[in-house]
């Protein structure tokens, strides 16, 4: 538990602010990565098994928000305002997560 405990703050250290393509791609790969760690923490036991869908339910909006900010036809400010939306709410996801996790 305290390596899937690290793991989360990992990932939630890594979340980066600010568009540009390199951290589009980094995000998608630390969605990819906190589905795993999700999977992971399902499993432990039925009570986690019952409290993290909703955790779940939230990446498809976090990972179209994230296809949005990278639509050519968006200016600048928009990538960067829909960029900071999405990389803010997987923030508040995961310390959400990591606060019923550690409890």
């Amino acid at each position: 538990m305290k390596e899937t405990g690290n793991t989360l703050t990992a990932l939630f250290n890594r979340i980066p602010r600010r568009h540009t393509p390199e951290n589009v791609k980094e995000l998608y790969d630390i969605l990819n990565e906190y589905e795993d760690v999700l999977q992971s923490i399902e499993a432990e036991s039925p009570q986690y098994e019952q409290l993290v869908p909703p955790f779940f339910d939230a990446l498809d909006p976090i990972r179209a928000t994230v296809k949005k900010s990278s639509d050519n036809k968006a200016s600048k400010k928009t990538k960067d305002s829909l960029f900071d939306e999405a990389s803010g709410t997987l923030k508040d996801s995961m310390s959400e997560l990591m606060e019923l996790y550690e409890s």
